[in-house]
């Protein structure tokens, strides 16, 4: 009877079992996202790098005559203003020098007068025959000498008047007196006559260097197109200090080296600021950027947009569907926190700039939030790797990778 139960239940199992569905999979609801619509536009472009300021004018200041230091007259470290006097040597020595030409002067004077007295009684006397010609010759002489002689003394007298001056030794610009070198009461030598230096602060050089191949690039960049210079070659330059803070004063590229350094393999330049306050002191190192070219009809995407794949860069764009597709591009320079695109996007492609990390290809996405473009500027503070800069006719300036 058992057996024949479960006989007579095998069918009922079977029928029920064959009879039972399977449960339907949960849909995955879409994935929100914040996008950005591809629009190409005009970007302005930057270079950023390492320089190091210099004086614009750095005076030695020396002492041009032997003498005894009297004293210091200006505070060490201090600004200056041009024509400011900084040291004064023992000038009893020079004003008897003077006093004494002076007098040999008065002396050649007066045997010039002498001279001339005596060629005026004896021309006449001579013309009339009343003396020989030998005697009309040497009053000539006598005068001639006389005459000479006083300009000797004259000219005595003009180098002693020098040697007096050089005894009062002031600045010929203003700027920033460094440390006196000699000390008061000490005998100054012509031959180590090294006082102190002025440097002038304003304006301020700033010099920093590219290498050939950044010239060699940024000159292929502009003969196809891909970035343009500003008019007549006219970038701006400006200064980041130590603490990320922008020089509030912009200056110009105002030379360029002929020549590279064998040594270093790099092109010399030189930037030209205001420095009307003395922020800037010569021998500090700044982050340098010179901007002003523009990259036309450029698509720039957030960084954050673009992620790295076997294959190499891609972004995540949306399809007419609302469907995730990966797209894989070439990524140019970078511009603050935005990617140059060169290729594998187009006007009025959708870019997803957040929420990728929950996508997959053929994801359903929902759009959130749309990021509009916004003019690009030079940021308050350097981005994170910054390259060699270039201005001047040998190249323009552009955008890191």
């Amino acid at each position: 009877m058992r057996k024949l139960g479960l006989a007579a239940l095998l069918p009922l199992i079977v029928v029920v079992g064959c009879g039972k569905k399977e449960a339907p999979q949960a849909q995955r609801p879409p994935v929100p996202v914040t996008v950005q619509t591809i629009a190409p536009r005009d970007v302005p472009v930057w270079r950023e790098f390492v320089g190091q300021t210099q004086s614009s004018r750095q005076v030695q200041i020396v002492a041009r005559v032997n003498g005894f230091l009297d004293k210091r007259l200006y505070t060490e470290g201090a600004p200056v203003k041009a024509g400011q006097v900084l040291f004064q040597q023992d000038p009893k020595p020079f004003q008897a020098q003077l006093d004494a030409a002076r007098a040999a002067l008065d002396e050649q004077l007066a045997r010039l007068q002498v001279a001339n007295d005596n060629l005026a009684r004896v021309r006449p006397l001579a013309q009339r025959q009343a003396l020989s010609q030998r005697e009309l010759d040497d009053a000539i002489g006598q005068q001639k000498t006389a005459a000479a002689a006083v300009e000797v003394a004259r000219a005595n007298v003009d180098t002693a008047q020098l040697n007096l001056s050089y005894t009062t030794i002031t600045t010929p610009v203003a700027g920033i007196a460094s440390y006196a070198r000699v000390q008061d009461g000490q005998y100054v030598n012509v031959a180590d006559s090294q006082l102190t230096y002025v440097a002038q602060m304003d304006p301020i050089w700033i010099e920093f260097s590219l290498s050939e191949n950044d010239i060699l690039s940024i000159r292929k960049d502009r003969e196809a197109g891909r970035v343009r210079p500003p008019a007549n070659d006219q970038y701006v330059v400006e200064a980041l200090l130590a603490d990320g803070s922008v020089f509030p004063h912009k200056g110009r590229i105002t030379f360029t080296d002929a020549d590279f350094n064998q040594q270093t393999g790099t092109f010399l330049l030189r930037a030209t600021l205001p420095n009307p306050q003395g922020l800037l002191r010569p021998g500090m190192f700044v982050t340098v950027r010179v901007s002003g070219s523009v990259r036309p009809n450029a698509i720039v995407v957030p960084q954050a947009a673009v992620l790295q794949g076997a294959r190499g860069n891609f972004v995540v764009v949306v399809e007419p569907d609302n469907k995730a597709q990966l797209r894989w591009v070439t990524v140019g320079p970078w511009v603050g926190p935005d990617w140059f695109i060169d290729t594998g996007l187009k006007a009025g492609d959708v870019v997803v700039v957040d929420g990728m990390a929950k996508l997959s290809p053929g994801a359903e996405v929902q759009i959130v939030k749309r990021v509009e473009d916004a003019p690009l500027a030079a940021p308050a503070a350097a981005p994170a790797k910054p390259e060699p800069a270039s201005a001047g006719k040998a190249a323009a300036p552009a955008a890191k990778k």
